[in-house]
């Protein structure tokens, strides 16, 4: 059996990892790459291997990084089954179509340079129809519900309390070329004890061979707690200024856990009576989902959504809250001259409407850019997040004089105490693992403290396109 690390080696976005066995082929996540512009697109244009060749797909969770190129695989020949969990599916009908229909505005904005230019016009990855024909390619898996997806390999999806619908695989396999049985883990994204809204991760009680995210591996998240703590005074403080807080969120996940946070906080009357918009019409279409999968919920916001005697609580909605889907309504925000919070993708600044509310908000030393998810390297909010005196938005250059916090709170990963402790919960361990979906030096310590955890597990840092006999 072998598996070949086609992404997130050595980086944390476009994760593919293809397993050959008997001679089948099992891709695990088609992930859009993130990054510098013209590099990524290259990487998720040209797949490194023959969509028709493989088998199946099977999906941890909806997140562009390891879903957004799934349009692609089937438009250039996979006529396999896509297998998610309920929520999965979900999420991606929004996701996918949102993905395809940035990509095709942003190709419009480059070809009319290139028109000036005399250049040759580009075409996106996908569209719009390419991301609707790959939904039906779907089929559905709840968790806990073993299922023979092929001859001699049997999947289990368990709750990885990374986000809604998220799980990470367990494959039983039958190896025949060697006679034997192994049993393969796939991480996908490993949650957090104690977050809201979703359950705490599952475990898995056993693996032969685990491939494993690392995105914080050489690090420890504040508790959450504290961060929300943390969040009302800068509310509180950015208000006292007559300032505007300006949140890049990812748009599924993140928006609804600041949302409920924020709801919260305002029940509570501990910040201001001050409106708060999500501007995403992804982030609108995505929190209609969440409210379509209450099996995802744990007993918090179940609690939460009770707590009023008189009725149920919308934990998404409350008074202050705004969702604002078209564009005029987008842009009406630019005229505020109220302090307000606006909460809008793309989470890493890279795309989408934050990036004209920081276009025209980041030279007020009034506003208060808030970051509360992982940023990559060579992203806008990589950038902002390490204190950049000058930013390029649209293409011109822009002072950053905006008051920068950064949030690890909030995040959607364990870290590196949660990483160690999922793996301390296996009752066998894996024989070799292999650490994807993290930059290097955090892939490094977590590599490191496995070995010195468990002195006989094999841990590898694969390299991009790296294969490994298992």
């Amino acid at each position: 059996m072998r598996i070949t690390f086609h992404g997130a080696a050595r980086s944390v976005t476009g994760s593919k990892h293809l397993i050959e066995v008997d001679g089948k082929r099992i891709l695990l996540d088609c992930g859009m790459v993130q990054g510098k512009r013209n590099e990524s697109r290259e990487q998720n244009l040209t797949l490194p291997f023959d969509a028709k060749s493989i088998d199946v797909l099977i999906l941890s969770h909806a997140h562009i990084d390891h879903s957004g190129n799934i349009p692609n695989l089937v438009k250039s020949g996979f006529r396999g089954d896509i297998i998610s969990t309920y929520a999965t599916r979900d999420l991606c009908a929004s996701m996918l179509i949102d993905s395809a229909s940035i990509q095709e505005r942003d190709v419009q904005f480059v070809n009319k340079h290139h028109a000036r230019r005399g250049e040759t016009p580009v075409e996106p990855i996908y569209t719009q129809e390419d991301a609707t024909k790959s939904l039906g390619y779907f089929i559905t898996q709840n968790y806990d519900r073993p299922r023979q997806i092929m001859p001699g390999v049997t999947l289990t999806f368990k709750d990885a309390g990374h986000m809604l619908g998220s799980a990470f695989v367990i494959l039983d396999i039958e190896d025949r070329e060697r006679g034997r049985d192994v049993r393969l883990v796939f991480s996908g994204d490993i949650g957090r004890k104690g977050i809201p809204i979703i359950r705490d991760p599952d475990v898995a009680e056993s693996a032969d061979v685990l491939i494993m995210e690392s995105t914080y591996g050489d690090r420890q998240h504040p508790p959450y707690e504290d961060d929300t703590k943390r969040m009302e005074q800068i509310i509180v403080e950015t208000y006292k200024k007559r300032g505007m807080v300006l949140i890049p969120s990812f748009a599924v996940g993140r928006t609804q856990q600041i949302v409920y946070t924020l709801n919260q906080l305002a029940r509570a009357n501990d910040i201001p009576d001050m409106p708060v918009y999500v501007d995403s019409p992804l982030a609108i279409d995505v929190t209609s989902a969440y409210r379509l999968h209450p099996e995802c919920y744990d007993d918090e916001i179940r609690a939460f959504i009770q707590s009023d005697g008189r009725g149920r609580v919308d934990p998404f909605g409350f008074d202050m809250l705004n969702y604002t889907r078209s564009a005029a309504e987008s842009k009406k925000l630019n005229f505020l001259n109220e302090p307000a919070i606006i909460i809008a993708a793309s989470g890493m600044a890279e795309a989408g409407r934050i990036l004209h509310h920081l276009k025209n908000r980041i030279e007020d030393p009034r506003t208060t850019v808030l970051i509360v998810g992982f940023q990559a390297e060579n992203t806008l909010g990589r950038r902002i997040a390490e204190g950049a005196e000058e930013v390029s938005i649209f293409g011109e250059k822009y002072h950053n004089n905006a008051r920068v916090e950064v949030l690890t709170g909030f995040s959607g990963h364990a870290d590196r105490d949660g990483l160690l402790d999922w793996v301390d919960a296996m009752k066998k361990k894996p024989r070799q693992t292999f650490l994807v979906h993290g930059e290097e030096p955090a892939q490094n310590a977590l590599a490191e403290a496995l070995r010195s955890r468990y002195e006989m597990m094999s841990v590898q840092v694969p390299a991009l396109h790296a294969s490994a006999e298992v």
